[in-house]
């Protein structure tokens, strides 16, 4: 539908179209940001229930599910609970305020955990155990079985565990944050007590694998760790008689405090909070479906938790746990065919990277196309006697990142070495800590980013010498430098040599590691001081240039939309007549379809094989088509409390690839679910068309492409880019 209403001036806009801007400040224009978090992970429990993943597949999505909902509580939940406690009753955009939000918050992902562990029991462990992986009960074993188990609790499990009594002298545990734990109910047999019940907690090791795999017939066979130390309670707890007992998790606030302003040392506040986040205020209790009232009101007491805040699980508590079944050796059959990622198309035959963003603009599609030249581009260069410097920003790195080990080769090689590390880069600390001391100890200039932002931008400059001239080269990305993640998150990176982006990128570094700040920025543009008007200008733009006969056209895909100054332009957009088609993954707050206000905005989450996480931007500018990649969702964090950039595709063959993928995306009607105006989201409809699962696209394409690319190349000819798109 191609529809307008009333809009205030508008540079560029006809005369006639400037009335009063419609109001779009209403709470039923919007969706609750945490309410809409839980519909995305609806989603990714979709994918577990989809037959057609395969089965293993479908196992991991059921464990990123507990993954995300750990995440979620520990940090928007206990959030929301802060705000309660310090009694602020501020509603959101959706008008919902703090207690509101718990509320609706606890009824949804009640539902969402009874799915997911109905799922388990009715169709996931059945299809595993006919596939010859087995998931057993202790008390179903063998004798055989049992004899291997007692044995390795003997010798493995007993020397480790605890047992923790709870009395006058010895308060409740404090039990670390997501561990597992069995709560206990004895009795003494020898009386020496005049209490009935006496209450202790046993920790179930997290030193030890959760899984037991013991002997089986045909296949893999497995008990649980912590049904075989409940079974063994009696061996804890000698001469006394068990009366109960069940297993509970606690999930703990894990949000960092950090007063930046006042820290004399960052990185050494940051590691004191460390510490402080495993023992956060308790935000939710898993335990035992069937837990006595008598043990359920023990724990809920002394953790000082409300009903909504206890789950009962009917099955095995943390399913994370199965991330270890679903990488089971020997069930490739299991799981998707392996995708090797491509090597880019127009580094196919080149040596010398330098030699190769030389001849033109390359961009990078993971991770169908590889990560390796993203590598390859900082390592080059700290071998590289022409290189003078290097300055990096790092948010997020691989466990044994190559990345690192080039900087600070290029630091002990006598390069200028400046990496901006953030520190602050949530559950990710720990890890940025200590590559920030090892990046300093080679001689790498650390810096920790600004003070009150997070630096979640991706860059790389290069300066080099070349022919009595500078020369700078530039990676651009819109996810992490992170050559694990990248074999499973979709992102975009830009290797470029561009003049002015070489200069932007000199000055956006001397704007983070000193006090410069930019007269004028040439093509990039950042948050927070500037991205937000940037985006602004370009849906104004779009406005102005829009017709009942030639309506605009933006295209936005991203991780989450929760901004509401941002929502409220899109719908002004949607007013004037510009069609708008959103891809967002998680978080939309956006309510699309409301008649007179967003009924040109269709909005589709995909939710597949790979975590779709970059960020691009189309405006159909009147014909002159423009697209922008990004560090930033669009969310007031990204806009304004975290430095980020947003950075022109130049290359019109480059614009036309990213355009491309977008409009495949867009076409999705196997992996996309459309958003409804009420907030919940469906398969898109076939109709009867050919099936298009974007993910599967993009594999088979980058194949294509490379296969063509190596065609010509091996006879000595150089293909067009039409011939290797098409």
């Amino acid at each position: 539908m191609n529809q307008r209403c009333n809009l205030l001036p508008i540079t560029g806009n006809p005369p006639e179209t400037i009335v009063e801007r419609k109001s779009f400040i209403r709470s039923e224009y919007y969706i609750n940001r945490e309410l809409s978090w839980l519909e995305f992970n609806h989603r990714v429990l979709e994918e577990a229930t989809d037959p057609t993943n395969p089965l293993l597949e479908r196992l991991k999505f059921l464990a990123i599910v507990s993954s995300n909902l750990d995440e979620f509580f520990m940090v928007r939940v206990a959030g929301l609970q802060d705000q309660v406690v310090a009694e602020l009753r501020k509603k959101d955009a959706a008008g919902l305020s703090p207690e509101e939000q718990l509320k609706k918050i606890a009824e949804r992902a009640h539902r969402l955990v009874s799915d997911q562990y109905r799922h388990l029991q009715e169709q996931i462990l059945p299809e595993l155990e006919a596939k010859g992986i087995h998931v057993l009960r202790y008390k179903d074993l063998t004798g055989l079985q049992r004899a291997f188990v007692e044995n390795y609790f003997e010798h493995t499990v007993y020397p480790v565990l605890t047992p923790m009594a709870v009395d006058q002298s010895r308060p409740f545990p404090l039990l670390a944050n997501k561990s597992l734990n069995i709560a206990v109910f004895v009795e003494s047999k020898t009386h020496l007590t005049c209490k009935p019940n006496l209450f202790a907690v046993v920790q179930v090791p997290s030193v030890l694998p959760r899984f037991i795999e013991i002997p089986y017939a045909e296949g893999k066979a497995f008990v649980f760790l912590e049904d075989v130390i409940q079974s063994h309670l009696e061996d804890l707890f000698r001469g006394n008689q068990i009366l109960d007992s069940s297993i509970f998790r606690i999930t703990r606030n894990a949000d960092l405090t950090v007063d930046e302003e006042g820290a004399e040392d960052l990185l050494e506040a940051i590691e004191k909070e460390l510490q402080k986040r495993k023992w956060g205020a308790e935000v939710r209790l898993e335990v035992e479906a069937g837990v006595s009232d008598a043990m359920k009101d023990y724990l809920k007491a002394d953790l000082e938790l409300d009903d909504e805040d206890i789950y009962y699980i009917p099955g095995p508590l943390d399913l994370t746990a199965f991330f270890r079944i679903a990488d089971l050796p020997g069930y490739d059959g299991l799981r998707h065919e392996k995708m090797v990622p491509q090597e880019p198309v127009d580094l196919i035959g080149e040596k010398d990277i330098f030699a190769a963003i030389t001849k033109k603009d390359i961009l990078l599609h993971h991770p169908y196309e590889s990560f390796e030249p993203v590598v390859k581009f900082v390592m080059q260069a700290a071998r590289d006697r022409q290189v003078l410097a290097i300055k990096q920003t790092l948010y997020r790195v691989s466990g044994d990142s190559p990345i690192i080990s080039a900087l600070a080769e290029a630091a002990r090689n006598g390069k200028q070495v400046t990496v901006l590390v953030e520190l602050k880069a949530r559950f990710d600390e720990e890890k940025n800590i200590a590559w920030a001391k090892m990046l300093e100890k080679a001689g790498c200039h650390v810096i920790y980013g600004l003070v009150g932002l997070k630096t979640h931008a991706k860059i790389t400059l290069v300066v080099r010498q070349e022919a009595g001239h500078i020369r700078r080269y530039v990676h651009l990305g819109t996810g992490n430098y992170n050559d694990t993640t990248a074999r499973f998150y979709t992102d975009f990176g830009l290797l470029t040599c561009d003049e002015n982006i070489g200069a932007d990128a000199t000055d956006f570094f001397n704007e983070v590691t000193g006090y410069a700040v930019p007269a004028k920025w040439r093509e990039l543009e950042a948050a927070p001081l500037g991205l937000r008007k940037k985006l602004y200008d370009l849906f104004e733009r779009e406005i102005a240039l829009s017709t009942p006969d030639k309506p605009g056209h933006i295209i936005a895909k991203m991780n989450s939309l929760t901004d509401a100054s941002i929502i409220q332009k899109l719908y002004s957009a949607s007013c004037a007549g510009v069609q708008i088609d959103l891809i967002v993954r998680g978080m939309c707050c956006l309510r699309p379809g409301i008649p007179g206000v967003s009924e040109n905005i269709r909005v589709i989450s995909i939710v597949g094989r790979f975590l779709e996480h970059h960020r691009a931007f189309y405006f159909q500018n009147g014909g002159k088509e423009e697209l922008y990649l990004s560090s930033a969702d669009w969310m007031g964090r990204n806009l304004d409390r975290r430095v980020e950039l947003i950075f022109p595709v130049k290359s019109s063959e480059l614009a036309q690839r990213v355009k491309h993928i977008l409009d495949t995306m867009i076409k999705d009607n196997s992996k996309a679910r459309r958003l409804q105006p009420d907030g919940t989201y469906v398969r898109v409809e076939r109709n009867g068309e050919e099936s298009v699962q974007s993910q599967s696209y993009f594999i088979r394409q980058s194949r294509r492409r490379n296969r063509r690319a190596r065609l010509p190349a091996a006879q000595g000819q150089q293909g067009t880019v039409k011939d290797i798109l098409h």
